[in-house]
């Protein structure tokens, strides 16, 4: 047992190849893919031809963001120096993303049912740093009450994630949760988190990379990593709208 153990553990060190950074670039590209194909491709969709095919392979190419984006928000969450100031800029920023996202996603300045991913991944960051605030002050009680009570926590954040309509909704919840709960069983928190967003077939793509992670914060500019996903969905916000698709 303890050679196959040792086994596995060498063969997932020799695919431990990218940096954070590196990650993250791949995450963007991804998520920039994705967004293009919702934004300017779907528009045009009439379920068949060239251009169906060239969206099925943005499709797929685009389910590998989320996860990653999912992981590293645990990781930021377990290694920042400043969680409310990790928190404040997640919030901040998705307030300057929103209407630059209901331009390229729904064509409109505003669409209250639909909100940004950076609005998902603060109530990710909230529930686990309740969930993790409540493991410290309940560390003298058994385990068999700590775990039910991060469920229905967990429960009630997946609810309003829906009702306020989050990107991913209870999905990311789930998967943010997972990812903590088993922060140091990369292996089995993808299994489980792959498992938590089965209906995005090929998310097992991004879900696939985070084993690939070298714990390795590699060369980063913080305000690039935030101000991406705001700049390029205001520019295919206005594409979309100028166009008029």
């Amino acid at each position: 047992e303890d050679k196959i153990l040792n086994k596995n553990n060498s063969i997932l060190e020799k695919i431990r190849v990218f940096s954070g950074a590196q990650l993250k670039y791949i995450a963007f590209l991804s998520m920039l893919v994705d967004h293009i194909n919702k934004a300017l491709i779907y528009p045009f969709l009439s379920g068949e031809g060239i251009l169906q095919h060239i969206s099925d392979a943005f499709d797929i190419f685009g389910r590998i963001a989320f996860p990653l984006f999912a992981f590293f928000l645990v990781e930021g969450f377990f290694k920042t120096g400043n969680r409310k100031k990790y928190l404040a800029s997640l919030v901040i920023f998705g307030v300057f993303s929103e209407i630059p996202f209901d331009m390229a996603l729904s064509g409109v300045f505003f669409e209250p049912n639909s909100n940004n991913i950076m609005f998902t991944l603060a109530l990710m960051l909230i529930t686990i740093w309740i969930i993790d605030t409540l493991k410290e002050k309940m560390q003298n009680m058994s385990k068999y009450i700590w775990y039910p009570v991060s469920f229905v926590i967990v429960g009630i954040m997946c609810i309003i994630s829906m009702v306020t309509g989050l990107d991913y909704e209870y999905h990311a919840i789930m998967i943010g949760y997972l990812f903590y709960i088993f922060y140091n069983k990369r292996v089995f928190a993808i299994f489980l988190g792959y498992l938590a967003i089965f209906k995005e077939v090929w998310s097992l793509l991004g879900f696939s990379l985070i084993l690939t992670y070298n714990g390795k914060r590699g060369k980063q500019n913080k305000l690039f990593n935030y101000c991406f996903y705001p700049v390029h969905l205001l520019i295919l916000g206005i594409l979309r709208i100028f166009l008029k698709i």
